[in-house]
């Protein structure tokens, strides 16, 4: 992300205005607009890989998963991210169009720059949507997933996976190898 210098206070309804006339995404946070750059083939391999399977695993059903254009919005205020994967199963969702509000399952892939924004700012953000049920932390650089899943008392728990694991995600009742989500990268990277 990379804050716009030419950038003045916006509220949300112009945010949401305004970027529909952008050649590129910003997300938006506290009345401010960020742009986002563009990542590397890995990290777009890897979201579409765990988008794909995604895809084919909720077939049919009642949720629903987008890629990186998809907009989450927090609140219908803001801030709005712009996740590398996300799910909702959420019927509110159904009709949505400018951004998702309900999601349960949000998933980042991870960058040098970006690494401890999406760990902290962005998770404390996240952790406000009520409908959320795990956020996923998916590393490029080499092989790491780390699952962080709400319990029943309210908690957010960190479920780290690495080589050779079996990713379980609840949200979507949804088992994979993690190797899955690394087809067709080649490490180092």
């Amino acid at each position: 992300m990379i804050a716009n210098p030419d950038s003045k206070y916006m509220t949300p309804q112009e945010y949401l205005e305004w970027e529909e006339h952008q050649d590129i995404k910003y997300e938006y946070i506290n009345g401010e607009v960020f742009a986002m750059t563009g990542g590397t083939i890995p990290h777009t391999s890897i979201a579409l890989n765990l988008a794909s399977a995604l895809k084919s695993h909720l077939r049919g059903g009642s949720c629903r998963a987008f890629m990186a254009d998809a907009k989450v919005g927090v609140t219908e205020n803001g801030p709005f991210h712009y996740p590398d994967v996300v799910v909702s199963c959420d019927e509110r969702d159904r009709q949505a169009i400018k951004f998702i509000q309900y999601p349960c399952l949000i998933v980042e892939v991870l960058s040098p720059s970006t690494e401890a924004y999406d760990r902290g700012g962005k998770f404390t953000q996240y952790r406000r949507i009520e409908t959320l049920q795990e956020y996923v932390l998916i590393d490029a650089e080499k092989i790491s997933l780390d699952c962080f899943r709400i319990n029943d008392k309210g908690i957010w728990e960190l479920h780290p996976y690495e080589q050779g694991d079996e990713v379980h995600l609840t949200s979507v009742d949804f088992d994979f190898p993690i190797s899955l989500v690394y087809e067709d990268i080649q490490f180092p990277i």
